[in-house]
């Protein structure tokens, strides 16, 4: 975000922020509740998750350092957000973000090249949930995720048994792909069984073959 900022500026932005630290588990964007700040991540890994009327709960992003979140539209924050291990952050109360933009208007314009890419990853979103298999949902996300963690650059595979952090958990993917534990578990077994994937422990995939799987995602096979 900060990357088309003066040293100058820069400082004047530093000096608009709230530095946060948050301990695995924290919440610290309740939906629902008034849209007081915006965050800027640093450090760690977040998920962003909305609450349904029995309990459940649907996993709708995650966000990790560099992401930018807050951009509510209304008076209301639209969704929860959840530390998943230890996050360092920058938060910005909406009256001093702004005080920002008048002084920055380049910031202004890339918040919105940010609000932007989130359209597309919504639209891509809906894609997953409403026409792809399990098998394919699973195959999509390892490599956006790949690309997320800049393993590959954007549009392009991972190069073979290409190793990749995964942090999340299964229910967290679960709840992202509005499947079952239990079909995560079979999925990956398969991916794995198949010779595409290897998993040497819970937090951690080895993209074996990279293009078997985008042709698993791409539905091509």
């Amino acid at each position: 975000m900060c990357n088309a900022l003066t040293d100058d500026e820069l400082e004047f932005l530093t000096r608009a922020a709230q530095r946060v630290s948050l301990a695995p588990g924290t919440v610290f964007v309740e939906e629902g509740e008034k849209a007081s700040y915006f965050y800027n991540i640093n450090q760690g890994n977040v998920r962003l998750f909305k609450s349904l009327p029995d309990g459940r709960r649907q996993i709708t992003g995650f966000a990790g350092p560099g992401y930018f979140l807050g951009l509510a539209a209304g008076e209301n924050n639209a969704f929860s957000a959840e530390a998943m291990d230890h996050v360092k952050l920058c938060r910005f109360s909406r009256a001093s973000l702004m005080a920002v933009f008048e002084e920055l208007p380049v910031l202004e314009r890339k918040l919105l090249d940010v609000a932007m890419h989130e359209l597309v990853l919504a639209q891509q979103q809906m894609l997953l949930l409403g026409r792809k298999t399990a098998i394919e949902r699973i195959a999509s996300f390892l490599l956006a995720w790949a690309e997320r963690l800049e393993i590959c650059p954007a549009g392009r595979l991972p190069a073979p048994n290409a190793v990749m952090k995964l942090p999340l958990s299964r229910t967290d993917l679960a709840d992202y792909l509005g499947l079952t534990i239990e079909t995560v578990s079979r999925s990956l077994s398969q991916l794995k069984r198949d010779g595409i994937i290897d998993i040497p422990n819970i937090h951690e995939i080895i993209l074996t073959r990279p293009r078997a799987l985008s042709e698993i995602a791409e539905a091509a096979v």
